[in-house]
């Protein structure tokens, strides 16, 4: 295990099935100019509005205007989003790339706007952040995921008594498997309640079935 808890193992060039790619969160990226552009946030602190930066105001414009596009293709499939990136998103994002290219050479990389361009741009951040217009797998932001992390974060000082590492492991393996429920919209109880049962009497083979996203549309919904 190294300085990082284990986690650079999963970029490994040689895991088995392949190393994990990093698809960076837009959400991110432009918390950091809106707070920059927050207008409302400087009133409250009774700041002066010729604070608010014009180059941060005009980045959040632009990555609004990807975040419309995306709204408008979610639950897509991933070959439609792929297209659909490929034609009215890409456009976009090129434009933003050389917007805040020209923008960043005119400042002093002390310029909070600069810094917050630097974030975007910094080592090999950028094809990170654009690698969703070549997947349609990959969301625009890593929000959902954020949401069902949530309920964790609020109870962290609990896993302080998960007893071991083995438990730690055990919770989290729990967690994943109601989180993965309540994503494909069925009550984790009374999925676990039917798998538990079932699990016994079935084969490797048969096993798939169990699995939420299969689930859910089978006869076993309705018996359980």
């Amino acid at each position: 295990m190294d300085a990082y808890g284990g986690y650079n193992d999963l970029y490994r060039g040689d895991r088995d099935p392949g190393p994990v790619t990093t698809a960076l969160c837009w959400s991110h990226a432009r918390r950091k100019f809106f707070e920059l552009a927050d207008i409302k946030e400087k009133a409250r602190k009774r700041k002066p509005i010729h604070d608010i930066s014009p180059v941060a105001l005009e980045a959040v414009s632009r990555i609004d205007a990807i975040f419309d596009v995306e709204r408008g293709i979610n639950g897509l499939d991933a070959a439609a989003r792929l297209e659909a990136r490929q034609r009215l998103v890409r456009p976009l994002v090129d434009d933003l790339h050389d917007w805040m290219r020209a923008e960043q050479g005119t400042m002093s990389r002390h310029n909070l706007v600069a810094k917050a361009i630097a974030y975007m741009f910094k080592a090999n951040r950028w094809e990170t952040f654009t690698r969703f217009l070549d997947d349609g797998r990959i969301c625009l932001t890593n929000n959902a995921a954020e949401r069902a992390l949530r309920g964790i974060a609020l109870g962290r000082k609990s896993w302080l008594f998960a007893g071991s590492e083995r438990g730690g492991d055990r919770a989290a393996f729990m967690y994943s498997l109601i989180v993965t429920a309540k994503m494909n919209d069925i009550d984790p109880q009374a999925w676990l309640a039917d798998v538990l049962g079932r699990l016994p009497d079935m084969t490797a083979s048969q096993v798939p079935n169990l699995l939420p996203w299969n689930w859910r549309t089978s006869e076993h919904r309705q018996a359980a």
